[in-house]
């Protein structure tokens, strides 16, 4: 079974994940991503598709033309765990 994080690990989130926020009704981390067209926007979502792929989690998320946004959390452990946290440092690697 996954662990869900320490009350330690929760509090060094906004150190290591600094754009991403907790979603304020699930025990989830999320961010909005803003980009110049859809074209952008896509090309981003199918590079995280295959990094979701690469760690075996994958993120609920959505897509209006320019904008994603992407929800992390791990059902497995009914809330946030190191998985979450691995999947969202390599996603932000992506979007720089």
């Amino acid at each position: 079974m996954i662990a869900k994080l320490t009350e330690a690990e929760r509090a060094g989130l906004a150190a290591t994940l600094p754009l991403w926020a907790l979603h304020p009704t699930r025990d989830a981390i999320e961010r909005h991503f803003k980009f110049r067209d859809f074209n952008q926007a896509w090309g981003f979502m199918a590079r995280v598709a295959l990094l979701a792929e690469q760690h075996d989690h994958h993120p609920e998320w959505s897509n209006v033309y320019h904008r994603v946004a992407i929800l992390l959390t791990t059902h497995d452990a009914g809330g946030l765990s190191g998985r979450d946290v691995k999947l969202a440092v390599a996603i932000d690697a992506v979007a720089r």
